[in-house]
């Protein structure tokens, strides 16, 4: 009975730091109670929510997941960032989803993974006012890249002698993901947040309107961060990659009405209807 006490006063004092109050009282339970509970044992711990249940981490989502969770205890957030940069290539790509038992997990085209270890090391900074995680050393894994025509390689993958800094880790994925075609647009790999995209552009010549607003949005957030480091010369680069991106969007992502989703391999347009 006093373990249980001591599981039941756990979750009250976690659960209840942030409350919602809304006129609907299904609407408070499962804010206040259930989404933060399921997203906590779930998601972060169990890896086995809802249409999931593998037992994998996975780097986008995960990392995603912590964004709720910054109001209850931020140390969630922090320690997945943590966790993804173990999870990170020291050329910038990352695994798709691991297996932390076995160090084994997917390497893959997928365009948008690698931002969102950049996209919440800002939410943590924006919240904390804590720059001090930026210097915080972690290690890459090591792995031979994919070779042309392949798109995901599933294998072990064990941590490299490599550590550097959260920043050179975030900045080596923006680095990555400077990857633009010939629309001005940055390549869709095989997939952005989109997975079931994951042919669209995996002949190295599709890209993507939605990873092209994701990334203007990322160098936005990080110059700031660049110049704070006195990191002036690829706060220079990321203004001048913002501007050509921005015409990009406007341009070859517009058709007058709406805008497209993606340029196909083949060149045509996939628009969003």
């Amino acid at each position: 009975m006093q373990e249980l006490n001591s599981v039941k006063s756990f979750w009250y004092e976690l659960l209840n730091r942030v409350e919602v109050h809304t006129p609907l009282e299904s609407l408070n339970l499962m804010i206040n109670s259930f989404a933060k509970y399921q997203t906590i044992v779930s998601r972060l711990w169990a890896r086995s929510g809802y249409y999931q249940s593998g037992g994998a981490i996975g780097f986008r989502d995960q990392l995603q997941d912590t964004i709720g969770l910054k109001y209850v205890d931020i140390e969630f957030m922090k320690k997945q960032i943590l966790i993804a940069c173990r999870h990170q290539f020291i050329e910038g790509d990352v695994e798709h989803w691991w297996h932390e038992e076995t160090n084994r997990g997917i390497r893959t085209r997928f365009s948008d993974d690698l931002l969102w270890l950049c996209y919440v090391v800002f939410e943590y900074i924006n919240y904390t006012n804590d720059y001090t995680i930026l210097d915080m050393e972690e290690p890459y894994v090591m792995g031979e890249e994919l070779p042309d025509g392949v798109d995901e390689r599933y294998d072990e993958y064990l941590e490299s002698q490599v550590k550097e800094s959260v920043y050179t880790h975030c900045i080596r994925a923006i680095d990555r993901s400077l990857n633009f075609g010939e629309n001005g647009l940055p390549k869709i790999g095989s997939g952005d947040w989109n997975d079931g995209l994951n042919t669209v552009g995996n002949k190295k010549k599709g890209e993507s309107i939605w990873l092209g607003f994701f990334i203007y949005d990322i160098l936005g957030k990080f110059i700031p961060i660049c110049e704070k480091r006195n990191d002036n010369s690829r706060a220079n680069e990321y203004k001048e990659k913002r501007e050509s991106l921005k015409r990009a969007l406007n341009t070859a992502g517009w058709d007058g009405r709406w805008f497209k989703r993606a340029y196909m391999d083949d060149g045509h347009p996939l628009r969003k209807y």
